[in-house]
């Protein structure tokens, strides 16, 4: 009798699972509303699964989940650190975190645009609250400026971001990769 995890490797459909999870990983790791880290690990614990963890140990998909980890941070935080090393105010952090979340919503120009003017406006109302209000003119450009120059680092740092986010991803698919065949 045929044991479990030959019947499953026989069956091709588990490998067509496995391969289309991380080729929708790869689309996640740019497109806003796939969660790409999460389908490549996905797809990596399934393609491990089929033969019983004998070619991709439980090993080296505990370490392609550390990696996936960091793509997950990487995502969430560059944005957030790009604002604060342009000496954003906690208003234009929230204001990013506030247009990232808006993104998810407003498709991939949304997602990359977003962030900024979320940063840019956080900013403008600390600059305003801190200021109780703009009295002269040259207030308002200094405060725009900064606005904008705390928007922009935050776009810079999302962009960066997503560059390590997708290095990592192909990295995890690497991984297995050279585990499965290796």
């Amino acid at each position: 009798m045929m044991d479990a995890v030959t019947l499953v490797s026989a069956n091709p459909a588990w490998w067509l699972l496995a391969i289309s999870l991380m080729v929708a990983g790869v689309a996640g790791a740019i497109l806003p509303v796939l969660p790409g880290t999460l389908l490549v690990l996905a797809g990596v614990f399934v393609g491990a699964w089929i033969d019983g963890f004998t070619r991709v140990s439980g090993w080296t998909v505990g370490f392609i989940a550390v990696l996936a980890l960091l793509a997950w941070a990487t995502d969430y935080l560059a944005a957030l650190l790009g604002a604060k090393k342009a000496g954003a105010s906690p208003a234009a952090v929230a204001g990013a975190a506030i247009g990232t979340l808006l993104g998810i919503f407003t498709g991939f120009v949304g997602l990359l645009f977003m962030p900024l003017l979320g940063a840019m406006a956080g900013e403008y109302w600390h600059q305003a609250r801190r200021n109780g209000g703009f009295v002269h003119a040259g207030e308002h450009v200094l405060a725009s400026r900064q606005a904008a120059r705390v928007g922009v680092a935050t776009w810079l740092g999302q962009l960066i971001g997503t560059v390590v986010k997708v290095v990592l991803i192909f990295l995890m698919i690497g991984v297995f990769a050279v585990a499965y065949w290796v």
